[in-house]
């Protein structure tokens, strides 16, 4: 697949996601467009960000979520040295 191809379906994603305004609106798209474990790892991912956030061990997070350490290492990885998109869009409890 060409770049340019790959770039526009990315941003067709991109405007489906900012087109969703609810919870339900994020769990009906998801539903649709990813399979219940693709779901599943992507919440254990943002699970894991809040809690590296928070301070804690990769112990208590791995038992929390079940996430292996490989995946740890790579959320953590994102986390401290990624985009800023953990950092931007996780809530702030």
């Amino acid at each position: 697949m060409e770049t340019s191809d790959r770039k526009q379906m990315e941003g067709l994603l991109y405007a489906t996601l900012a087109n969703c305004r609810t919870e339900e609106d994020f769990a009906a798209l998801f539903a649709d467009l990813c399979t219940y474990q693709e779901v599943e790892q992507m919440a254990q991912r943002a699970a894991a960000a809040k809690l590296l956030a928070e301070g804690k061990t990769y112990a208590e997070i791995i038992a929390a979520t079940d996430i292996s350490s490989a995946t740890l290492s790579r959320v953590s990885r994102a986390l401290h040295h990624g985009s800023g998109g953990y950092e931007r869009f996780l809530p702030k409890e």
